[in-house]
Order: structure tokens, then C-alpha cells, then sequence
């Protein structure tokens, strides 16, 4: 069983739940409903606070904020929760917020993220696993990023917006719109660029599913037609295809934004 290491002008209040093996640094704070799991390290100048639960293996560094009171003011002080996954890291300065009674009562971070320093994630956010913020992020309240996204730093994502699971939005852009899984976002205020094509090669995507891609791509923001249409026409020419059948579904789902979509949908 390996020891827990609590330096001694760290604060650990009582009721807090440690598993083993975990490490608080000097001029460190847990709160009283705050669980770390086993192999946690809190670098040192660390505030956990809230019922937040931080998973396996993750390390936190100085000055960050973790679990303290959404900034909505429409909180009452009503019990909401956030929960970070096993094996992440949390840089310098970053600000993660639970939830709310207006968001579903909780803030979800997945496995394997990174979160560079000064980055935020909002109340009643849920990020998916192997997720990148870089540096100075701004991810509003209400927002769902999927898996394997990255954002650039600087960039901002305007509250209930939806970012797709492998996409990448470029460094300090404004997204105010849905950007769907596999595609790229640039620019202030954001629009669509294409496709994520880097960060699927580097995942190990086929030529095969990147060519699928790209043709659906040029279908579904083609001129002709309406969106939906050419949704239904690339659900129809691409069944079979699941990669092309995420990016259909993230459509139909639909959101409270509208989708970011290329600048001139002639040239797409």
C-alpha cells in the first residue's frame, strides 16, 4: 500500500477522501467534500474545494482552482458536483467549476486531458477523454467537447456550444456555433475551415476514412440543396461508413447554437 505524503502547511479538512498514494504539496487546500483518488499529486499552492472528485493518477499545479462556485449568478448555493477523470493535467493557474441547477447539477471532465495553464472550463460543462486545451482557453458554461478535441490557446467557446469529438479549434478564436466532430475551426469570429486533417493522421485514421471524409465534407457543404438535405443525402451515400455516420448524427442532434459552417459554401 503506498503512503499518502501531506506536506506540513498543507490543509486537508476533515471528511475528505484520499486515496492511496497521493501527494499534497506545500500551501495546499481540500476541502471538506472533495475526493482524490489514488496516485493524485497536488503540486503545491493547490485549492480543491466543492464536492469535486478528482480521478487516478491526476496532477494538479500551482494555482489552480478546482471546484470552487460556479461563476453564474443565478447560484444559490445549491449542491452541485464536479468530477475529473483518471490521468489528467491541470497546469498553472486553471479554473474548473461544478454545476448548476440550471445545467443537470454537475461539470464532467474525462480521462487523459490536458489543461494548459490559465485555462477554464465553465459550469454544467461535460469534456470528453484525451482532450488538449492550451494555454489562456475559455470554455463557457453548458458546453460538451467531445473526444480527442483540442483547442487552441487563447480560443473561446460561447456557452452551449458544442465542439465534436476530434476537432480542433485554432488559436484565439472566437466560436460562438457547433463545429462538428473531425472538423477544424478558425478565425474570430469562427468559421468551419475544413477538416482536422493533421490530428486525424496522427490518430491513425485510414486514407480510406479520410477520403471518406473529405468527400462527405464537400457534400454536406456543397451550394445545392439545404443542409438537411444534404444531411439525408450523405446519410444515404455513407451508411456504412460510422466515422461519416458521427458527423450526421452530431447535425441531427441539433443544439442551442447554430452549426459553424465554411465562410463561402461555394468553394467547400
Amino acid at each position: 500500500m503506498a503512503e499518502n505524503s501531506i506536506h506540513p502547511t498543507a490543509i486537508v479538512e476533515p471528511g475528505a477522501v484520499l486515496g492511496e498514494g497521493v501527494k499534497i504539496g506545500p500551501y495546499s487546500m481540500v476541502g471538506a467534500n472533495v475526493s482524490l483518488g489514488d496516485g493524485v499529486e497536488l503540486i503545491s499552492h493547490v485549492v480543491v474545494a466543492g464536492r469535486t472528485t478528482i480521478g487516478p493518477r491526476t496532477r494538479i499545479f500551482p494555482f489552480a482552482s478546482i471546484g470552487h462556485q460556479p461563476q453564474d449568478l443565478k447560484y444559490q448555493g445549491e449542491e452541485t458536483t464536479l468530477s475529473v477523470g483518471a490521468e489528467c493535467l491541470i497546469r498553472e493557474g486553471v479554473t474548473m467549476n461544478p454545476g448548476t441547477a440550471g445545467g443537470g447539477f454537475k461539470t464532467v471532465v474525462g480521462d487523459r486531458c490536458a489543461f494548459l495553464a490559465n485555462s477554464h472550463v465553465g459550469h454544467d460543462c461535460i469534456v470528453g477523454n484525451n482532450v488538449i486545451f492550451s494555454n489562456n482557453v475559455m470554455l463557457a458554461g453548458h458546453c460538451n467537447v467531445g473526444d480527442f478535441a483540442i483547442i487552441g490557446g487563447g480560443a473561446a467557446v460561447i456557452q452551449f456550444a458544442r465542439v465534436g469529438a476530434h476537432s480542433f479549434v485554432g488559436g484565439m478564436s472566437g466560436l460562438e456555433n457547433d463545429l462538428i466532430p473531425y472538423g477544424m475551426a478558425l478565425g474570430n469570429r469562427a468559421y468551419l475551415s475544413g477538416l482536422n486533417i493533421v490530428g486525424l493522421q496522427r490518430r491513425g485514421f485510414s486514407r480510406n476514412d479520410i477520403h471518406n471524409l473529405r468527400r462527405a465534407y464537400r457534400l454536406l457543404f456543397a451550394a445545392e440543396g439545404t443542409l438537411m438535405e444534404r444531411v439525408e443525402d450523405v446519410a444515404a451515400e455513407f451508411k456504412e461508413h460510422p466515422i461519416v455516420a458521427e458527423i450526421v448524427a452530431f447535425i441531427r442532434a441539433g443544439g442551442k447554437r447554430s452549426l459553424c459552417t465554411p465562410r463561402d459554401t461555394s468553394e467547400s
